[in-house]
């Protein structure tokens, strides 16, 4: 999908597909279950920061690091190999995320760079910066055309635009066009996943829908499973109207499961000080 289409909001637009408006609904009402819930009166930062575990631990498992929450939990050394190292990517991007939401509104684009910059955690001359023409890129579960480095730039500028310029559009539209986006274009040569995962929280906390940070989209996205993730992202690349309000409905359910756990977390919480 281009993000640069002749509307004045295309992001609005986008909300009216068929079958968003309900997706958005479910979404905030499953958003207030977690707000209203008791323990977040009293105990809203652990609920936050167990919240950042799981979400990272949901979006390495996408990436091809499908651990046990426990064993992310017990762990301190992410150097060893492939798969503690993205492990370790995953939870810097979620430290991370939460100080650049200042930032995001003004320059996107500089938050993007930032976030692979904090993933990748090399200083490579390819890091912290769009790709360009011949890079090659390191996201083998992502097997979609990859759009060439022109593209790649003009259409980011085009996010960007869309993002600072604002609009009536609901936050899980735009988490789910930016997140979709990020994936189609791989701008990045490494990490795009774990970017894109960790851009849609950013909106989300952002946008007020979740302040706390406390419905990671990211476990509900590895909680529906790696298949289904790239099922829903072959109806956004496809760019047809059933296609976008799928993914949109996909991402849409990853926060209601994202929701889901925190609640289940507030209720674990509350029996343990009965």
């Amino acid at each position: 999908m281009s993000t640069t289409g002749g509307t004045a909001d295309p992001l609005a637009a986008l909300g009216a597909l068929p079958g968003v408006a309900g997706s958005v609904e479910s979404v905030r009402k499953a958003v207030d279950r977690v707000y209203g819930h008791r323990v977040m009166r009293r105990r809203s930062n652990e609920i936050t920061s167990e919240a950042a575990l799981r979400g990272a631990r949901g979006s390495a498992s996408l990436s091809g690091a499908d651990w046990a929450l426990e064993e992310v939990r017990r762990r301190t050394d992410f150097s060893g190999d492939d798969e503690a190292r993205l492990m370790g990517a995953a939870l810097r991007l979620t430290a991370e995320a939460g100080q650049l939401l200042s930032i995001w509104r003004q320059s996107p684009l500089r938050v993007l760079a930032r976030l692979h910059l904090v993933a990748a955690a090399t200083n490579g001359a390819e890091v912290g910066r769009p790709r360009q023409a011949g890079e090659r890129v390191d996201e083998p579960l992502v097997e979609l055309p990859l759009p060439g480095a022109d593209e790649v730039h003009g259409r980011l500028d085009g996010l960007s635009e869309l993002i600072i310029a604002g609009g009536s559009a609901p936050a899980l539209v735009t988490a789910a066009v930016v997140h979709g986006e990020l994936l189609a274009l791989r701008p990045f040569t490494s990490h795009n996943g774990l970017v894109a995962r960790a851009a849609e929280r950013i909106v989300l906390v952002g946008s007020g829908l979740d302040p706390k940070s406390v419905c990671p989209s990211e476990a509900g996205h590895g909680e529906l499973g790696r298949a289904a993730y790239l099922a829903a992202l072959d109806g956004y690349v496809s760019g047809t109207p059933e296609g976008l309000a799928a993914w949109i409905a996909h991402c849409g359910r990853a926060i209601e499961l994202g929701a889901r756990e925190s609640t289940a977390v507030c209720e674990a919480l509350q029996r343990g000080a009965a």
